[in-house]
């Protein structure tokens, strides 16, 4: 089975639609970074580095803001259709 390479820009790409989606469940909830952080047991300024999109977000990390939030995290892993051509033909 071949494995996906992925650039740079589709890891930081992911790491953003992450940080977005924190985002918009935070603004749907009224939930203030404050009190994102009271929640997690850290320094608001760690909040924002986590939600800056620079960070590299961890498994870990993402679990404790998605434990604080007292959200559920789900995703899906499927074929993209320029992924899936690119493995057929070869390309990283």
């Amino acid at each position: 089975m071949a494995l996906r390479h992925s650039s740079r820009d589709e890891v930081g790409g992911l790491a953003q639609e992450v940080v977005d989606e924190i985002a918009w469940y935070m603004r749907e909830h009224k939930i203030s970074r404050s009190d994102l952080a009271a929640a997690m047991g850290v320094s608001a300024g760690r909040v924002s580095q986590i939600l800056s999109g620079d960070e590299n977000l961890t498994l870990r990390t993402l679990a404790a803001v998605v434990d604080a939030l007292g959200a559920r995290l789900e995703f899906t892993l499927g074929d993209a259709e320029d992924s899936a051509s690119a493995l057929r033909d070869g390309e990283p």
